[in-house]
């Protein structure tokens, strides 16, 4: 077992949250949790092990909770990118973005979008992939 760092570790319980927002892991999503937890070296780790094993759901709430502790008070333009990313990376998976997980990365853009250093092509490349598939949820 590591000793992985505590952001590390809220961010992998952020994308097993944003798994279960719609109410259900998919199995690609499933395989995605389990790859990135074993790059991290934390799928063993005591508070990440029971939520990446489904032993139990994870409530929107809960997952939302733990957006607001990986990104503080006052969030930086990199830090909502980087979540941003490691949730696209998980949503996008499944070929498929639900509702729920559109209104979440809508809630973090509109955060990212808060910020004044916000010309970023990879952000904007989410933002566009995005955009067509909530274009398809209407």
């Amino acid at each position: 077992m590591t000793t992985a760092s505590p952001n590390t570790k809220t961010l992998m319980k952020i994308l097993i949250g944003t798994a279960w927002i719609d109410g259900k892991i998919q199995p690609e999503e499933r395989e995605y949790l389990h790859r990135i937890a074993q790059e991290k070296g934390i799928a063993e780790e005591p508070d990440i092990q029971p939520l990446l094993y489904e032993f139990r759901p994870v409530p929107p709430e809960e997952c939302y909770g733990w957006v607001k502790q990986y990104l503080g008070d006052r969030p930086t333009s990199e830090s909502c990118q980087q979540l941003l990313e490691a949730i696209s990376g998980l949503i996008y998976s499944d070929g498929e973005v639900a509702t729920e997980e559109a209104k979440l990365l809508a809630e973090l853009q509109n955060m990212e979008a808060g910020n004044e250093n916000t010309s970023n092509s990879v952000i904007s490349a989410i933002r566009n992939l995005y955009q067509r598939w909530v274009a398809k949820l209407d």
